[in-house]
């Protein structure tokens, strides 16, 4: 082989690229919103479509759907930022401590500095006093606070120290289905091996511990199953655990020794009546010592969701409960090599667990604004459930909490072979004729998994309110003339 041919093939290529990164897949960013973005190009540069805009409700990005954000947080921000306007009387006295007290715990007194691995000391401690009163008196240690590039980061750490083995023995981890993308795609990454059990549809999408125990018995003829992941309230479906139902999960963690999960990202997003949200870790300590002992648990949270919305901020952190002390020196020893999360992300979840509090000046502010954007999210989450269960063949379970609805979409026979004949899931099939036809950007329920035979569409309630009721009303007759077409 001559020189110059063997210095223009690449070193790099398909075939020996990590086979682990080509099994990766993320719908939420997948395809049908890769063509959305192509079709915002194609509008402005003048092609005619039977639509004048994209709306992507395909992602649970609420500013960009409008959502404004709390003043009190960009006012301490925009101080932490430039530290000139605390000199500035426009601002509010608690806005100003808060800064202060943010910047005297960064180098140098500067937002722009490394903080320490595990994350700002004064805002670890914040976490812990945030958790505490959450979880009503509940202790927690600030330095089993780890604060991380969003959830997600979190998330990915403690899948790399839990992931192990070869063979029968590789680590399996147990996840819902549908499941947030995040995970079948860190799981493929890792080369561990994703458990499916899935939740109820037919009783709001709740989860059985009898689907558990099958699940985990499957898993065990083939892996070894360490873990087992919750999202609560649940992306993308929408349901809220009862305290119950996460009783019955601990014990079955115990029974069974897995390490527990809790991506607790919606925790404030709750609308249903009858329904509350209950932290994992609270109750593992109020079931008693020969649980809260001995049950393994990380619980995530983030800045990105809630009433917040910052997702841009990627703030976030993780609490470990009952890490054996050489893993936790080793999940320090991981979380240095990148030397440390965003400092402005590690800032904002420090406003979001130590806001204003009464008799602040900007408490009435704050708890107002708070108030309208829970309030608005809780109309809109009714709204998308009655008016998609006005469509014949689409079915909505109510919107108990998070940011999204996941309905069952019935499709024809002749629906279903054109799409397999394109060699497309049906629902996708579905999703970017949607796309093509009305703009609006959803993602394929194959996206997040599903039971054979269903097929099904995530739908963010995010957008504003008179926007979500064109978005509703366009998918309704999308639906109708998609059916009378395939009939």
């Amino acid at each position: 082989m001559s020189v110059q041919r063997m210095m223009a093939e690449k070193v790099l290529t398909v075939d020996t690229m990590n086979s682990c990164v080509k099994k990766v897949e993320y719908a939420v960013r997948g395809p049908i919103v890769l063509r959305a973005v192509q079709i915002e190009k194609e509008l402005k540069e003048g092609v005619q479509k039977p639509f004048s805009e994209v709306i992507k409700a395909n992602i649970g990005d609420a500013h960009a759907m409008g959502q404004q954000p709390i003043t009190f947080f960009r006012q301490v921000l925009a101080m932490c930022s430039y530290p000139e306007l605390l000199d500035d009387d426009r601002f509010p006295e608690d806005a100003k401590g808060r800064a202060r007290r943010i910047l005297q715990g960064c180098g140098g007194q500067s937002i722009g500095a490394y903080s320490a691995s595990q994350g700002i000391e004064c805002v670890r401690q914040d976490v812990a006093r945030y958790v505490e009163r959450r979880d009503g008196g509940v202790p927690s240690d600030p330095d089993n606070i780890y604060l991380t590039t969003g959830a997600s980061d979190g998330i990915v750490t403690m899948l790399k120290l839990l992931v192990a083995g070869e063979g029968r023995s590789r680590t399996g981890v147990m996840i819902s289905i549908p499941q947030y993308p995040l995970y079948s795609a860190a799981l493929a990454e890792l080369g561990a091996v994703q458990v499916n059990y899935f939740l109820n549809e037919e009783r709001c999408w709740s989860l059985d511990v009898s689907e558990l125990r099958r699940a985990l018995a499957d898993a065990r003829r083939h892996c070894n199953p360490r873990a087992l992941c919750i999202i609560n309230p649940g992306n993308p479906t929408g349901q809220v655990q009862s305290r119950q139902c996460i009783e019955d999960v601990i014990r079955f963690a115990a029974k069974e020794r897995l390490f527990l999960m809790a991506d607790e990202v919606y925790q404030d997003n709750v609308y249903a009546e009858g329904c509350e949200f209950h932290s994992f870790k609270k109750v593992l300590f109020e079931m008693g010592p020969e649980f809260s002992s001995t049950v393994e648990l990380a619980s995530f949270h983030s800045t990105s969701k809630c009433y917040m919305g910052e997702c841009g901020f990627r703030g976030g952190y993780m609490e470990v409960v009952n890490m054996d002390p050489e893993v936790k020196a080793q999940l320090t020893k991981l979380v240095s090599v990148r030397l440390c999360p965003p400092v402005p992300g590690q800032a904002l979840m420090d406003l979001v667990v130590n806001p204003p509090q009464p008799g602040e000046p900007s408490y009435s502010t704050f708890i107002r604004e708070r108030k309208a954007t829970l309030s608005s999210l809780a109309e809109r989450a009714r709204l998308t459930e009655q008016i998609l269960n006005t469509v014949p063949g689409i079915a909505c379970n109510p919107v108990q909490g998070a940011m999204y609805s996941f309905p069952r979409v019935t499709l024809p026979a002749r629906a279903i072979r054109e799409a397999e004949e394109r060699g497309q899931a049906p629902d996708m099939f579905y999703c970017m004729k949607l796309l093509e036809e009305t703009g609006i950007c959803l993602v394929p329920g194959s996206g997040f998994g599903q039971r054979d035979g269903t097929f099904h569409f995530r739908m963010t309630i995010l957008p504003p309110t008179d926007k979500l009721k064109i978005l509703l009303s366009k998918v309704k007759d999308f639906h109708q003339r998609f059916i009378q077409q395939y009939s």
